[in-house]
């Protein structure tokens, strides 16, 4: 639905790392709710841990589409499952991060329209604190942007990155620039959302959508296993406590600043 509060007004929720079948079936629960109670414009999944744990194969993709996504993220586990690359290539509502190699399968930016038709910039970046190595997601950005159509009302980023000071200095360095920088990956919410100088949202890191009572989704047991023993052990999805959990930003396409951020958490 159009968001009633202005024409102005858009509001952005990006849900945090959607972890197996788990995370897919509380977003079939609940985002069409959320959709309707929060008056969101646009609602967007980090699901490159939906297909058991790892990766995401284009029916999953297109079964998350039909629960209620405008589009999916990716980041360092987006090709887990090779078949998703055609997909990666020819839908415009799924992309991988944008600091890979150009060479890569997929797209690092996508546009997204509102029922109002407003559109909608949405980039996917990896830091490279303590991850795989990649170009520099800075200069990545200054790239995305420059390579943004001019009519786009409003940019987000989702930054799958580890270190909470590679995502604190990418905040800095976009404040103004996007209308919010908010961190994946780490499956696990920071309580530092706010809106920075410059009018930009920003969230170290929205959380994880799938089974709470785990290891950042894992059997605890397993991973317990392998840790104390080095025993390796099959990693598989928990499957209780079930939450979803994302960040919704409110921006003012007119004033361009975020004028409002919330942590948000959904359970069965």
């Amino acid at each position: 639905m159009a968001n009633p509060l202005a024409p102005s007004v858009i509001r952005f929720f990006l849900i945090g790392d959607v972890v197996g079948k788990p995370g897919r079936k509380i977003i079939e629960k609940t985002v069409q709710k959320l959709r309707v109670e929060l008056a969101l414009d646009i609602v967007v999944a980090n699901a490159e841990n939906v297909a058991g744990g790892s990766g995401i194969t284009p029916e999953l993709f297109h079964q998350l589409l039909d629960f209620g996504l405008d589009g999916v993220t990716l980041g360092d586990h987006a090709y887990k499952c090779k078949e998703i690359f055609p997909t990666l290539e020819s839908d415009g509502r799924i992309i991988r991060p944008g600091n890979y190699p150009v060479d890569a399968p997929g797209k690092g930016s996508m546009i997204l329209e509102t029922v109002a038709g407003l559109k909608i910039g949405v980039i996917s970046l990896l830091g490279r604190v303590f991850m795989q190595p990649v170009d520099c997601p800075l200069r990545a950005a200054d790239r995305l942007l420059a390579e943004m159509p001019e009519d786009v009302a409003a940019i987000f980023l989702d930054y799958h990155a580890e270190a909470t000071s590679d995502k604190q200095l990418m905040g800095r360095y976009l404040d103004g620039r996007v209308a919010a920088v908010l961190g994946t990956h780490t499956h696990v919410a920071t309580a530092d959302e706010m809106i920075l100088p410059g009018g930009t949202a920003f969230q170290c890191d929205v959380g994880m959508t799938g089974p709470f009572e785990s290891i950042l989704g894992r059997r605890i047991d397993r991973v317990l296993e392998t840790v104390k023993t080095f025993r390796p052990t099959v990693y598989d999805v928990a499957s209780k406590d079930i939450r979803l959990c994302g960040t919704m930003v409110e921006y003012d396409i007119t004033t361009k600043r975020a004028t409002q951020i919330r942590r948000i958490m959904a359970t069965e």
